[in-house]
């Protein structure tokens, strides 16, 4: 497809639907399954049917095209057992909160707020001729990095008419996929990263990846199942080849210093470094930014902080610890607590807190503002 309609191509393929079997540039012996069942194309072959385990991440070198890939099965993100122990979702903001905003909407800010909202969603909307990459990471986890990834997926869904893909490139037990609210997960970045070739469409593509049910589409890292981790030759592989299909792709990646963290964050147009409101964790997302000020290029101008309140009893004075983050020369985004964020489980954008929502909105902004301007 041609660098400068691609949006135009990839939405055509959408509405047309056309199965990789009918079209006759089509390389016979690339399989494409489903999401919940395998392919049973006579004119693809059935990789179901075909003994030997599936590839796993340490696969190498290029695959033999005459020997079919074994689809690997459906499984569940969240033990069934266990999902019958989650709660109903809790409503970000408390009634009384709710109430008091309902009131404020009808005064003169009114005006200013649908003003702010119109000029976001310009900026969201704005059109990218190739595709760009927003890589999400942290000093460390359990600080709300895929819930961020997660919302950033769910703001760029929202707002824009064309593809948009959420990649998990973190260990094997993310939670990205259980924040879009995948029931199951198939393909990984590990067997799609064997399979993906240039003649393939977009409609193919989807076909390994998971639909999220607001919009856009999902691959995750692995199955949730302790192995062998996502290895950086596998990432550049997968990312290199379905940028060109998607465009905005938020990666959930590891945690800083990993190898694919590292990688992901060199090669992304734009960057989002999570810090925790934690004396300790802004401390150490401030050295993270020394480091990439030192990088060849100008990291540090399309990066962007995303400062989260885990608690509601933060003691950290945001203003002092903006500041100190600030002097870098990025901007902080304050992403304040959540009650439907805290409790786990499926996003839900209607029972997100307006607070959270805006602070989601403004962090997706200021990202594609600066991935955009990478060349």
């Amino acid at each position: 497809m041609s660098q400068g309609d691609w949006q135009r191509d990839v939405l055509r393929e959408l509405g047309q639907g056309t199965p990789s079997s009918e079209s006759p540039d089509r390389p016979t012996a690339t399989p494409r399954p489903t999401h919940s069942e395998p392919a049973t194309d006579s004119k693809a072959g059935s990789p179901s049917d075909e003994p030997g385990p599936a590839p796993g991440p340490a696969a190498r070198g290029p695959r033999d095209p005459r020997v079919p890939i074994q689809a690997p099965q459906s499984v569940p993100t969240v033990d069934p057992r266990l999902a019958q122990a989650m709660g109903r979702p809790v409503h970000g903001d408390s009634v009384a909160r709710r109430t008091g905003r309902s009131l404020r909407t009808l005064g003169a800010s009114a005006a200013r707020e649908v003003a702010e909202e119109t000029q976001r969603a310009r900026e969201l909307q704005q059109p990218v001729t190739t595709g760009r990459l927003i890589a999400v990471t942290s000093v460390r986890g359990g600080v709300g990095k895929s819930t961020v990834a997660a919302l950033l997926s769910r703001i760029f869904n929202h707002y824009r008419h064309d593809p948009v893909l959420a990649l998990e490139a973190d260990a094997a037990l993310g939670t990205l996929p259980v924040r879009l609210g995948a029931e199951s997960v198939r393909w990984s970045c590990a067997e799609l990263a064997q399979i993906l070739t240039p003649s393939m469409q977009l409609t193919d593509v989807i076909g390994y990846l998971v639909p999220v049910a607001d919009g856009g589409w999902l691959l995750p890292a692995s199955q949730g199942r302790v192995g062998a981790p996502l290895d950086v030759r596998t990432y550049r592989t997968v990312t290199l080849a379905l940028r060109r299909y998607f465009a905005v792709t938020v990666v959930d990646c590891e945690s800083l210093p990993g190898e694919v963290a590292r990688t992901a964050m060199d090669t992304a147009h734009a960057r989002v470094v999570v810090a925790p409101m934690t004396a300790e964790g802004v401390n150490g997302t401030r050295i993270v930014l020394d480091w990439l000020a030192q990088l060849p290029h100008s990291a540090l101008a399309t990066t962007v902080v995303a400062l989260t309140a885990n608690s509601p009893d933060t003691t950290l004075d945001l203003k002092t610890a903006s500041a100190h983050l600030r002097e870098t020369g990025v901007p902080v985004i304050p992403v304040p607590y959540d009650r439907h964020l805290a409790g786990g489980g499926p996003i839900l954008n209607a029972m997100l807190g307006r607070d959270t929502r805006d602070a989601a909105t403004v962090l997706a902004a200021e990202a594609l503002q600066r991935a955009v301007r990478v060349r």
